[in-house]
């Protein structure tokens, strides 16, 4: 499901809070000799469309959605547009979809979730996610900014050279206690390799894992802020009746508090590794590639958002071991 294939088409949600730069970093891919064909949605807030008309000209698939908030009322819209879009499959390999600056990122990443037929024909990439570093303290406690930065796959620290080297270190800091999986590039006016942008894969916990094994150390789960990351890893095969009992119950009762979840499985009686995601309601749990010979196998979660009790979680973890 979170793999690339030739028949999907990868894509990049790009989120932020206003003015954190994410249309200049839109207009760098756009514009960047990356080999890429890419097919962009714009999302803005209000009637009256601005971004679209701060893109530069390109021959690339621009769509305007300017009748709501992407992450409240116009999912069915943000369908309808990939399926229009996908009748002109041979003209782009990669989709960029840029919310407004206040959105929730959440519903949109649910959209690859929820529909079958998206499932089929599109994967997400990446969530990237641009912070501004001089203002965004101003915001830290809106929902929108907390949810931002705690789903991103890759986060832009943005107009370095206003702050100093010390605040960004504390800043970097803050984010690393609430997501520790993000990879953190500092940028001044969104200039970055499109390589870290593009074709990364970073939704797939699998490649996470492969950079870097030890991500889900024991320091990972932070008590300082009010949204933080929880790391679980225990061997042992697990059941996976418990395992879906497990979670179903834990999102009914804390769903609306965990923004986030990624994982690798062991299953007992099976000899793949089982990625596990979620968005707030939502999972899914999907066999990978075949554990190797010499491989450990062992389960490895990351939950991310607020309240979470991690003395609990590992509890009722343990429960689903067979």
């Amino acid at each position: 499901m979170f793999t690339t294939t030739e028949k999907t088409i990868p894509v990049t949600v790009l989120t932020g809070y206003l003015g954190a730069g994410k249309t200049t970093l839109l207009n760098r891919i756009l514009t960047h000799e990356h080999g890429k064909k890419v097919a962009v949605i714009v999302n803005e807030f209000g009637e009256v469309g601005i971004d679209n008309q701060l893109i530069v000209n390109t021959d690339e698939e621009i769509f305007e959605m300017n009748n709501g908030c992407i992450c409240c009322t116009v999912r069915g819209d943000l369908i309808r547009i990939i399926n229009k879009l996908m009748r002109r499959r041979d003209k782009f390999d990669h989709l960029v979809i840029e919310t407004t600056g206040l959105a929730d990122p959440a519903p949109v990443i649910q959209t690859f979730f929820v529909d079958e037929d998206m499932r089929d024909r599109v994967n997400l990439d990446a969530v990237v996610t641009v912070v501004d570093a001089k203002h965004v303290h101003a915001h830290w406690d809106s929902e929108e900014v907390q949810e931002q930065i705690a789903f991103a796959d890759v986060i832009l620290l943005n107009k370095t050279d206003l702050v100093t080297l010390e605040e960004l270190d504390q800043l970097e800091n803050r984010i690393r206690s609430m997501n520790k999986l993000t990879k953190i590039y500092r940028t001044q006016n969104s200039e970055l390799d499109m390589d870290a942008v593009l074709g990364i894969e970073a939704f797939d916990l699998t490649r996470a894992l492969e950079i870097d094994p030890d991500f889900l150390g024991e320091d990972t789960h932070q008590h300082d802020e009010s949204v933080f990351s929880v790391a679980i890893v225990e061997s042992g095969a697990l059941n996976p009746e418990r395992l879906d009992e497990w979670i179903s119950f834990l999102l009914q009762t804390q769903g609306t508090d965990i923004f986030r979840m990624k994982g690798i499985l062991h299953i007992a009686g099976d000899n793949h590794r089982y990625v596990f995601q979620g968005v707030h309601m939502l999972f899914n749990i999907s066999p990978d590639r075949l554990w190797k010979k010499d491989e450990v196998r062992k389960n490895e979660m990351v939950f991310i958002g607020r309240n979470l009790n991690p003395e609990q979680l590992k509890k009722d973890f343990l429960v689903c071991v067979a």
